[in-house]
């Protein structure tokens, strides 16, 4: 448990620390946006299997005390929380955002503020929030509560990371009038259809069923 609790933290507290401060800022005044990038994407992703890894062997240690279980009320809310979970994040992914890496450069276009960025300037994040939520109402063991504790915390302080690092780029934010139809009924059928797919996969993949 302790090598996931070290896998949580590390990966929390690159982006937490380091990603959404000034010490992003002081990092690439020295060597240069592009390698501060690539340095960056592969400490993630390195942290991300680690996260994996680490999660698989916890997950089936004796010391994975349980807390609770799903009941059928949870397995329903759980299913319609994956559900918005895949409309938030997958929109979002699909739809230019000054706010993510390197888009900086949308904001010069007339239509920068469109769709999902209507609805929140962070679509992904939420998704990821709302996900990870939705999967501890379902897993009440310690490694879950570690993995998707963990996640939820990235996902909810980094909308607020974001926020202030691209305040000091950009200023400030102004509200937005919600236009549904800027979405694209494309991007509504993709996320639709990766959730169907999760769904049809989860239970030879991760050994659950996600139905109730």
């Amino acid at each position: 448990m302790s090598n996931l609790i070290a896998a949580a933290a590390a990966f929390v507290l690159i982006h937490l620390l380091i990603s959404g401060t000034r010490v992003r800022d002081a990092l690439t005044g020295a060597i240069g946006e592009g390698p501060y990038m690539g340095l960056f994407s592969v400490a993630s992703v390195a942290c991300l299997v680690w996260l994996g890894v680490a999660f698989g062997a916890a997950n089936q240690a004796s010391t994975n005390a349980v807390m609770w279980t799903a009941s059928p009320v949870t397995k329903d809310i759980q299913l319609v929380a994956q559900f918005l979970a895949f409309l938030l994040a997958v929109p979002g992914l699909a739809t230019p955002n000054p706010t993510s890496v390197r888009q900086q450069s949308v904001l010069d276009r007339p239509d920068a503020i469109k769709g999902m960025l209507r609805v929140t300037r962070h679509p992904f994040l939420w998704g990821v929030a709302i996900w990870a939520g939705g999967h501890l109402l379902v897993n009440g063991s310690v490694a879950a509560l570690v993995l998707f504790g963990s996640l939820l915390l990235l996902a909810l302080f980094g909308t607020t990371s974001i926020d202030a690092k691209r305040k000091r780029a950009l200023g400030e934010a102004r509200r937005q009038r919600l236009e549904l139809h800027e979405i694209g009924w494309w991007r509504i059928a993709l996320a639709v259809a990766i959730w169907a797919g999760v769904l049809a996969i989860h239970t030879k993949a991760f050994g659950v069923s996600p139905l109730p």
